[in-house]
């Protein structure tokens, strides 16, 4: 990640020797930097930076000095307010989640950690408006996710990939089209969703509920329709997904792995290998859709673009699944045989970008899974 400088005045005063920060009017400035700002980060002895499309820039300005572990103190410390959960799960653990909100400008999704003795902070700016499927630059076959009425599907990909943003328009179109029941849990709420066709309730870790498994196994009482749960951290959480989608209803939820082949195999992880049969016999039953995602950046500067891998979960992948089968190259292949029923994958959707003028030969090699695959097709022509 490329680092850079960003010219944002920084509300520090210490004019008369002692600190002091305006947290509301420090957030709104570095926001100002830049119309896509993504994070805002905070460590002691740095100046505060903002990430942009993926590059990290320092704020620099004549009037601004690097942060001290005062500072971070107090910037964290107006961050979590009176939240007693984030406070000691800040002090058991040495970190925190929450969710922060600068009325009318942003919300954001808020890390606190413990680092050489001191706080850091990492804030994700959450957009207010929640986006389009279309604006995304997704592909259109997702549209059938929005239809199903039960099963999983899960959205995978690396950190800054978009997940969040695939999912809550995911959700935000299921609250459009549908009379039905929605309920969330998410660590911590980020997008805010208002009853639409839809009724939609949203559950926020520690405020709302102890735990996520605990949240699932209420939800059997809660009557929902459509399960959004932010992400799979635990065995706990996975079992009681299955468990949703075999009584009926549909399940979607985020996971950090970087293609379909590795979520797979970190889901079989979380069980005993005594499990791993039965697991992947449940998973052939239940799993709908497998979307792995990840943002590069657009030629001439111009912002980021999604490159998707889609697959769509059919008697092929099943399969797999028996067999005991399912690494890239044999996921690969059913991916590409399986284009008319709207799979695709991370490579063959890498290419279509550069020969669309969207990205570099450079990032593509970057990105793909087979580099040197790639390279040999570009060349080719």
């Amino acid at each position: 990640m490329a680092t850079g400088s960003a010219a944002i005045p920084v509300p520090l005063d210490r004019s008369n020797g002692s600190v002091s920060v305006d947290t509301h009017a420090l957030l709104s400035a570095m926001l100002r930097a830049h119309d896509q700002v993504s994070d805002l980060i905070f460590s002691p002895g740095r100046l505060p930076a903002v990430e942009i499309h993926g590059q990290l820039s320092r704020v620099e300005a004549s009037t601004a000095q690097p942060l001290t572990a005062d500072d971070t103190r107090r910037i964290a410390s107006d961050l979590i307010g009176g939240n007693k959960q984030a406070i000691a799960t800040l002090r058991e653990r040495g970190s925190c989640d929450l969710s922060y909100g600068l009325p009318g400008l942003a919300r954001f999704r808020v890390n606190v950690f413990i680092q050489r003795g001191s706080c850091a902070i990492v804030m994700r700016v959450i957009p207010t408006k929640i986006p389009q499927l279309a604006a995304l630059g997704l592909p259109l076959q997702l549209e059938e996710i929005v239809r199903l009425r039960e099963g999983i599907v899960l959205v995978t990909g690396p950190r800054s990939s978009g997940k969040s943003s695939t999912l809550a328009a995911l959700v935000d179109r299921i609250n459009e089209e549908r009379v039905c029941h929605i309920l969330t849990v998410e660590d911590p709420i980020e997008f805010l969703h208002n009853h639409k066709t839809a009724t939609i309730h949203q559950r926020e870790l520690h405020s709302d509920t102890p735990s996520i498994p605990l949240a699932l196994h209420a939800a059997q009482r809660q009557a929902p329709n459509v399960i959004f749960v932010s992400d799979v951290r635990d065995h706990p959480t996975m079992e009681m997904m299955l468990e949703a989608a075999e009584t009926g209803h549909l399940v979607l939820s985020a996971w950090n792995a970087p293609d379909a082949s590795k979520t797979l195999e970190r889901i079989l992880g979380l069980f005993p290998a005594a499990e791993h049969s039965s697991i992947r016999q449940r998973l052939g039953k239940t799993l709908r859709f497998l979307v792995s995602q990840r943002l590069m950046p657009r030629t001439g500067g111009g912002g980021r673009v999604v490159a998707a891998e889609v697959l769509k979960v059919n008697s092929q992948v099943r399969q797999c699944l028996e067999d005991n089968d399912f690494s890239s190259q044999r996921l690969l292949a059913v991916m590409k045989s399986g284009g008319r029923e709207g799979m695709q994958h991370f490579d063959g959707e890498i290419e279509k970008l550069v020969r669309s003028g969207a990205i570099s030969s450079e990032t593509a090699l970057l990105h793909a899974i087979d580099p040197e695959g790639l390279r040999q097709r570009l060349t080719r022509g």
